[in-house]
């Protein structure tokens, strides 16, 4: 976190805010035109947009809206990621590492309306400080009336309330910007992060996914902290603290317990896609802790979880089972069924996009561990992404589903080159898909 900074709460004054960083940038393109020109250069709109300051003073805008400004452009990452320009996942980053929590009179403000004047009452003891800060909100460590600890997530004000205009203003600031390809059709796109961050915004539906995924993994690895009924509303989430350490911090561990974490989250992976039909889609490190003691995984934040529709999971099923056996009739049908092409793809870019899911099934090919540590599947992913880009006139828009499974996947990939880890993935397909397939 960086310190203290007071939330925007009022439409008009994150309007304004977002009006203020319009002439900035508005500023700084007429002066730097000015001068190229003067040099006997010839510089385009989009290279002055598209200059460090602006993209450093868009991240720094968007962080200080929270909420809606910094979870669009979290979204619009997830497309394959190297879909989108170096610009983009430059400030994506910035924002990553950006967070202010509330002033304490904002805070305490907060915390009256949802619990009332007599707040203090309901517990024993709260830290004003929050120890972790998002885009939604900022979390806090307290003690229960019976000295039990707790993990209390406070949301940000005026959050869910500007959601529908935060995103539309933020969506014009990267249309402007030239980020975003004219192909894209961002109308999806936006009505999706529109839904997914209202949901992400509803604490009591958060806690909901929360207890359903206590009915569905499997205790023995996992471990979800339980909610505070009594004390949680729609903007306020208390659950019990639940002590580990941060999951990429294992790093250090012994290459039994590396491979064990990377493992058991494939496996839930494959678990969410084609058992549950319910996924908890952000992949962020500091959702996953790990206890030495018990030797379990700690899964934290429910907000990203979304319901998969059977027609989905059905699709990547048959998806991957044609990856493995390279048949790109079955792939193409399969890809087609869960909404990535259309008739007017060229061949092409078809085969291209076809190169992207083998390599991403890569992992499956043999019936034997994959050294995530020692593959460059990162790098060629990124070659044969990158290669997709320079084909603009090809793009169009992804089905939303794929977007958040697609996000979640590239994560764990993510994480398991991390911690070094061997994985036999094709094993926890097959089992999988095996058993369940011919019930």
């Amino acid at each position: 976190m960086s310190g203290y900074k007071k939330v925007p709460t009022s439409r008009l004054s994150r309007l304004a805010s977002v009006g203020g960083l319009l002439a900035k940038v508005t500023g700084n393109v007429i002066i730097d035109g000015t001068k190229k020109k003067l040099s006997g250069q010839s510089p385009t709109l989009n290279s002055l947009i598209l200059q460090p300051k602006n993209i450093g003073n868009l991240a720094d805008k968007l962080a200080e809206l929270r909420g809606a400004a910094m979870k669009l452009g979290q979204l619009l990452s997830m497309d394959a990621g190297e879909l989108l320009p170096p610009e983009l996942s430059q400030l994506l980053e910035k924002l990553r590492s950006s967070g202010s929590a509330m002033p304490h009179s904002q805070l305490v403000n907060t915390i009256e309306e949802q619990w009332g004047k007599d707040w203090l009452d309901k517990l024993g003891y709260m830290e004003l400080r929050p120890f972790a800060a998002a885009s939604i909100g900022q979390v806090h460590l307290g003690y229960g009336l019976s000295g039990e600890k707790l993990a209390i997530k406070i949301q940000y004000p005026g959050v869910a309330k500007a959601i529908e205009s935060d995103v539309d203003n933020v969506a014009v600031l990267l249309k402007l910007s030239g980020l975003i390809p004219p192909q894209i059709d961002m109308e999806p796109l936006l009505h999706e992060a529109k839904l997914q961050l209202k949901n992400e915004a509803d604490y009591q539906l958060e806690a909901s996914f929360s207890k359903r995924y206590q009915t569905k993994i499997n205790a023995k690895y996992f471990v979800i902290p339980a909610v505070i009924n009594e004390l949680s509303t729609n903007t306020v989430l208390a659950m019990e603290h639940v002590e580990g350490i941060e999951i990429h911090h294992t790093i250090h561990h012994e290459e039994g317990v590396r491979n064990f974490i990377a493992e058991r989250l494939i496996e839930l992976f494959f678990d969410e896609l084609f058992a549950f039909q319910l996924m908890q889609t952000d992949p962020n490190f500091a959702n996953y802790l790990y206890q030495d003691s018990s030797g379990k995984i700690v899964l934290l934040d429910f907000g990203a979880t979304r319901e998969i529709p059977e027609k989905v999971s059905t699709g990547y099923r048959r998806l991957i089972s044609a990856c493995l056996h390279k048949d790109t009739k079955a792939m193409i049908q399969s890809a087609r069924e869960i909404g990535f092409f259309n008739d007017a793809i060229s061949e092409p870019y078809l085969n291209d996009i076809l190169a992207i899911f083998q390599l991403a099934t890569e992992p499956l090919v043999n019936d034997e561990p994959y050294d995530f540590a020692e593959s460059n599947l990162a790098q060629r992913i990124k070659d044969q992404g990158l290669k997709i880009n320079k084909q603009q006139n090809q793009w169009h828009t992804p089905p939303v589903d794929a977007i958040f499974i697609h996000r979640k996947l590239a994560g764990l990939y993510l994480l398991a080159n991390k911690l070094k880890a061997s994985v036999n993935v094709r094993e926890l397909f097959e089992a999988y898909f095996i058993s369940k397939e011919n019930l």
